[in-house]
């Protein structure tokens, strides 16, 4: 097996959505030396998208990248590549420098399968730029098959350099990742590919090695698993599993050490019962993530009638 993968470490920007992106300076330093001390190809430092366009009132650095804020905070580029996400309709295109003059390398741009034409023109935005770019088709579980055909047909003629599988529900099992790649494979022969898991099944390290061991490029996780709801693939797991001379483990564990125990006590992420739930029904964890920070959090059974049971629904949504 060839040593080309690359992993992108989504600590900050989907480790974010656990505590609204309330990460510390120290943190965020430490995250990228440790990632680069490691080996790390890149880490995602953030979402790109504009305050004004979500009517922002609080400042949210990690939210809202600014090129330079980002290069007080990174004042010396190590051997880790930088790299931001955006979502459709958030980012305005006059936030964006050209990459000769940011600090990051990659952007990547997340749409729903019926905004991938607006996805692939943020795509080129971003490639007349400079940048490396990937696009990340959310919610891939739950795609028609007719609509992602649809879709590839106009990312083969884009010059997107990365396409994502994104088990956005982590509902899915190694045989539908299989299947995945293989379909993206052969529709989009020159493009490569890229997998983010979620780890609601507890499957998202094993999806992750089936993807890599199937010709899958790049590869997402997260120190420490954090990440929305039952959070992703581990980072310390790719880089203590993975066969490659530049990869070093020990200074990951490091940053686990000193900042991640005390956060994980501070913010839930990781596999929880109901996140498992939605994961086995192919649901975004959005219900559960509202279930486990009311009064009622532990109360499984109630939880499982709720989402599966019409009239439990029903009557849940008339006592909200």
């Amino acid at each position: 097996m060839k040593n080309n993968h690359k992993i992108i470490d989504c600590t900050i920007r989907d480790g974010g959505l656990v505590n609204n992106w309330d990460f510390s300076v120290e943190f965020v330093q430490d995250l990228y030396n440790g990632l680069s001390a490691a080996g790390v190809e890149y880490m995602e430092i953030g979402y790109k998208n504009s305050p004004k366009l979500l009517n922002a009132t609080e400042p949210n650095p990690w939210r809202f990248l600014d090129d330079d804020f980002l290069k007080e905070i990174i004042p010396e580029k190590k051997f880790t590549k930088l790299s931001a996400l955006v979502d459709i309709g958030r980012v305005d295109p006059n936030d964006i420098l050209p990459r000769a003059e940011s600090v990051l390398d990659m952007i990547r741009v997340a749409c729903y399968i019926r905004e991938v034409d607006k996805g692939l023109e943020l795509v080129n935005m971003f490639h007349n730029l400079g940048y490396e770019t990937s696009l990340n088709i959310m919610a891939l579980s739950s795609v028609p098959e007719h609509q992602l055909i649809e879709a590839f047909a106009m990312i083969e003629n884009s010059p997107v350099d990365v396409v994502y599988i994104v088990d956005s529900f982590g509902s899915l099992d190694p045989d539908n990742i299989e299947y995945q790649i293989k379909k993206f494979q052969a529709m989009l022969p020159n493009k490569q590919l890229g997998i983010h898991t979620h780890n609601n099944l507890q499957l998202a390290f094993a999806n992750t090695l089936t993807a890599m061991k199937n010709g899958v490029t790049f590869l997402d996780s997260s120190v420490y698993g954090m990440g929305r709801a039952a959070g992703n693939c581990h980072t310390e797991l790719l880089v203590g599993y993975i066969q490659k001379t530049t990869y070093e483990l020990k200074p990951i564990l490091g940053v686990i050490e000193k900042h991640m125990l005390a956060m994980r006590e501070k913010w839930e992420w990781g596999y929880i019962i109901p996140f498992m739930i939605s994961g086995v029904l192919n649901e975004h964890p959005r219900v559960a993530m509202a279930y486990r920070n009311s009064d009622k959090r532990d109360n499984f059974v109630d939880f499982y009638d709720m989402v599966t049971t019409p009239e439990a629904t029903l009557a849940a949504t008339t006592k909200a």
